[in-house]
């Protein structure tokens, strides 16, 4: 049955689907169709449609994220072609408007000139969409001063699984519509009464975007809280309400290499209480890497490097605050760099962007993949954390690479095994469910910024408990009643399957024509996300 929107505007040619089958993660799985609403109105009729046929929607804006939120067996909603488009930025209330599909780029530029900013500031801001940053509460090296979106966020216009459109705003009652006094009615009573044991459960950690916000809506009251990081899955954004911080005209770097990774916490401890706007890790894997090409990265015997921005209106409270830190970290550094000017900072930033090139073009088989990237432990546990994935990794034979946002205890890894090379699969297998288990072991949580997605959502009964796992699997049903918003996504499915299922790469990858597989992957490797997927298929080879 075609959906209710206009030929034009939906695809379920194979080339179409093939296109729209990746994602920057690890999935391959190819959707029935393609609809490509061009208003708000088509959206809500699209959806109701979803709602009477039961048939699975997959909201996607650039197919940035890496958990496999924005693929999946449905019809793939591609929010980028909705219009009118809206980017307004009030500088006077330092706040803006934007539709779920502008680009944080675009928002950066058109606050820039007004001496504004939207602090959280992920590494794929070049090409993310606002929307796919609510739906997964993204961050980035920013967020060790200023949060994630979370913060940021004044309110939100979403469409529901039941076709309504309604306004959440901070602060205001929420509209009287069928999803929210389900969720009022029926789940809402049963938060309040475990908010003893949510609070007890939810990890310790500076960062946590996996399961529903529960700990958030239970300070608030604003439902907000809870649709962001939802990945859509209880109702698709179509515009955000943003606070705004003033762009401060002063920075200033550091750059230090540490010998012992048993003090990484110690020096990550003395200097969080300097406040710094960036605090961001590179570990040994990483500069292994990165030598090859720039033999200079790291002092021999470097465990680790931690790069440090700091920020404000006065050049010389930021000189002196660049000073205590290297006061404080004398005695532990094998190493320290600062910098001084504006060049400088580039120098010392230079490396964290160095292992990209390198990993987007890896040689033979070797591929990478984010399958633990986003564990997130608490401070004090980083190096047990970082030693544990390492220790694991040798044993399988899989290469790694680990950095991350040390001021959060937040470290991303990619796993970069050889796929021509037999038993890569359960190598890898393996080490997700040792390192799932490791990292809540410490304390931590599997999502520290990307949310569960696809990879994630099974492991939430072992990181939560079922008490808590089934009061999300409530909300879901409040919001979404029929399960049509990302079936599989934040949630598993009702017959979990295995997360390393349906992967882009090796001898189980879904077939797809061999030109839009090469096309994908160029957008993989030059980490391309505003390419158009429809422009790929109607490129007939």
């Amino acid at each position: 049955m075609h959906p209710p929107i206009p030929p034009s505007q939906y695809r379920d040619d194979i080339r179409s689907r093939a296109a729209y089958s990746e994602g920057a993660g690890i999935y391959r799985i190819i959707p029935r169709g393609v609809a490509l609403p061009g208003s708000i109105t088509e959206l809500m009729a699209l959806v109701r449609w979803a709602g009477q046929s039961g048939t699975p929607l997959v909201p996607r804006g650039a197919g940035s994220s890496v958990t496999g939120s924005n693929v999946g067996d449905g019809i793939m909603v591609d929010l980028t072609r909705i219009a009118p488009r809206t980017l307004e930025v009030d500088a006077a209330t330092r706040q803006a408007r934007t539709s779920a599909a502008v680009r944080a780029a675009e928002l950066e530029a058109a606050a820039a000139p007004l001496g504004l900013r939207l602090p959280p500031d992920p590494s794929s801001s070049r090409f993310a969409t606002l929307g796919g940053m609510v739906s997964t509460n993204a961050s980035g090296a920013r967020t060790v001063r200023y949060g994630s979106v979370r913060r940021w966020v004044q309110g939100l216009e979403l469409v529901t699984a039941d076709g309504d459109l309604i306004q959440l705003r901070r602060g205001e009652a929420p509209p009287q519509v069928p999803s929210i006094e389900r969720f009022h009615r029926d789940v809402a009573p049963e938060i309040m009464a475990a908010a003893d044991h949510i609070r007890a459960h939810f990890p310790k950690t500076r960062k946590n975007s996996s399961g529903y916000a529960l700990d958030a809506w239970l300070e608030s009251a604003d439902l907000v809280d809870l649709v962001i990081g939802a990945e859509g899955t209880l109702g698709i954004v179509t515009r955000i309400e943003w606070r705004l911080d003033s762009a401060p005209p002063v920075k200033a770097g550091l750059r230090i290499a540490l010998a012992d990774l048993g003090r990484l916490a110690e020096a990550v401890e003395a200097l969080l209480p300097l406040n710094p706007s960036a605090l961001e890790l590179l570990d040994r894997t990483f500069l292994d890497l990165v030598r090859a090409t720039r033999p200079d990265a790291a002092p021999a015997g470097t465990e680790s490097i931690l790069l440090l921005e700091f920020e404000g209106t006065d050049e010389k409270v930021v000189r002196g605050t660049v000073g205590d830190a290297v006061r404080r970290m004398k005695h532990l550094a094998l190493d320290i760099s600062t910098g001084g000017t504006a060049e400088d900072e580039t120098r010392l930033w230079e490396l964290r962007h160095a292992a990209s090139p390198i990993i987007a073009d890896l040689p033979g088989g070797q591929r990478s993949l984010q399958v633990i990237e986003d564990g997130c432990v608490p401070v004090t546990r980083m190096a047990e954390y970082i030693v544990l994935v390492r220790g694991e990794a040798a044993r399988l034979g899989l290469p790694v690479v680990i950095f991350g946002h040390a001021g959060d205890g937040n470290i991303h890894v990619n796993v970069l095994p050889d796929v021509d090379q037999p038993g890569w699969a359960s190598d890898v297998s393996e080490l997700y469910d040792r390192v799932t288990a490791g990292v809540i072991a410490l304390g931590g949580t599997t999502s520290g910024e990307h949310s569960d997605g696809r990879i994630r959502a099974g492991a939430l009964r072992r990181l939560y408990g079922h008490e808590i796992v089934d009061l999300f699997q409530r909300v879901k049903e409040a919001f979404d009643p029929a399960g049509i918003l990302n079936p599989g996504v934040k949630l598993p499915l009702p017959h979990p399957t295995d997360p390393l299922q349906h992967l882009k790469v090796g001898v189980g990858a879904a077939p797809i024509p061999a030109d839009i597989e090469l096309a994908l992957r160029e957008i993989e490797k030059r980490g391309d996300y505003t390419r158009d997927r429809l422009a790929i298929a109607d490129a007939e080879s």
